[in-house]
């Protein structure tokens, strides 16, 4: 099956850069402001209005921390006709999830599952330094993921997969950092902390990978997530991050695999009566890291992608699998499946994603080089 993604190239200040992303994801935008309405009317019984009032609380938290954020937020709601809140609520659609106000949506709503990798050293047969994950969500806003460029210098060029109207998800830069991220659920206290989008977003935005984890490290976000980081030199550490501390994990012998579950420790908060807020991935995780280990084996670049595929197409437990297909005993609604997986070659600037499951669809290789840009290697 042949599908691809769309993507979309964006540059100027924050504003211009806003309102041209704005303009191009038009459409799917509306498809995603129409099924994020019924999804929280489904699950919390709000509507939308009550959603974006909802978010309105971190309008504050974010000018102060990002305000150029905020303006390429204001610059997306300008160049699709929305209001600032619309796509406010767009980018802390978790944190409304997971917010203790909503404590019976927070309890039916599992975290957003993925499972990241990093591949490099001893666990790459071609010497090249791997990353990526499949990017498991709610197939009802498939057709609203996009492929975002975001020129911008004198900060790195940043491509990342998204949703129609975010400033951040997961992605690469031109300096050759990438970041895949995997929800864990939840949030602790009454702080009211950043969203993700922002922390990933200033994340990628960083020239070192030092820089990167300094962003995680000194900063407070509303709720948990784990953010798997690599880079091109050949260096990988996975961080466990909550609002209330973070704990960390290093590859072994070269390959580093995380899942929706706290795999270097549960934190103390959580410690009495923990239970892993998505079963499967205690599942995911040790069949891609069997899978991933025949890349060891590789002879060349083009079989690593091939081997990276099939171990991300694992069924095992299907259909909440490694490979995530919707499961039709739930509401439609309910539906979750890989929405993408994404093959990332450091080494070489090589940036490929398969538009949903990639057990039935080849790497769709992005018209860009990761080092297109500032910090580009010698």
């Amino acid at each position: 099956m042949n599908h691809s993604l769309p993507v979309v190239e964006i540059s100027g200040t924050p504003l211009e850069r806003g309102r041209q992303y704005g303009e191009a994801v038009a459409p799917q935008l509306e498809i995603a402001l129409g099924y994020y309405a019924e999804a929280f009317g489904v699950s919390s019984g709000l509507t939308w209005n009550q959603v974006t009032g909802r978010a309105a609380r971190w309008l504050k938290p974010v000018r102060e921390y990002a305000p150029h954020l905020l303006q390429e937020m204001q610059g997306i709601a300008d160049g699709a006709g929305l209001d600032l809140l619309d796509v406010l609520a767009l980018n802390a659609r978790g944190e409304v999830i997971y917010d203790d106000s909503f404590a019976r949506m927070r309890e039916e709503e599992p975290a957003e599952g993925c499972t990241s990798f990093a591949a490099y050293g001893p666990a790459s047969g071609d010497g090249h330094v791997w990353a990526g994950q499949n990017w498991d969500w709610r197939a009802g806003v498939a057709r609203t993921v996009v492929m975002l460029r975001i020129v911008q210098p004198p900060a790195p060029t940043l491509i990342m997969q998204v949703e129609a109207g975010q400033i951040g998800r997961q992605g690469a830069n031109s300096a050759g950092i990438a970041l895949n991220a995997n929800g864990l659920g939840g949030r602790f206290g009454e702080a009211v902390g950043l969203p993700q989008t922002v922390l990933r977003r200033d994340v990628l935005d960083q020239a070192s990978i030092t820089d990167a984890l300094d962003v995680l490290c000194r900063t407070r976000a509303h709720i948990a997530s784990n953010a798997l980081l690599t880079c091109r030199e050949g260096f990988a550490i996975d961080l466990e991050t909550t609002p209330a501390g973070h704990g960390w994990l290093y590859p072994d012998d070269g390959l580093l695999v995380h899942g929706n579950h706290y795999q270097a420790g549960i934190p103390a908060a959580l410690a009495d009566g923990y239970r892993p807020i998505a079963a499967d991935s205690l599942v995911r995780v040790p069949r891609a890291e069997a899978g991933l280990r025949r890349l060891r084996d590789s002879a060349g670049t083009d079989e690593s992608r091939k081997l990276i595929k099939d171990a991300m197409s694992d069924h095992l437990g299907f259909p909440e699998s490694l490979c995530t297909h919707s499961d039709p005993r739930k509401p439609e609604v309910r539906h979750w499946k890989t929405l993408v997986s994404s093959c990332v070659d450091l080494t070489a600037g090589d940036y490929h994603v398969t538009a949903g499951t990639p057990c039935d669809r080849e790497y769709q290789h992005l018209p860009f080089n990761l080092y297109d840009g500032p910090h580009a290697p010698n």
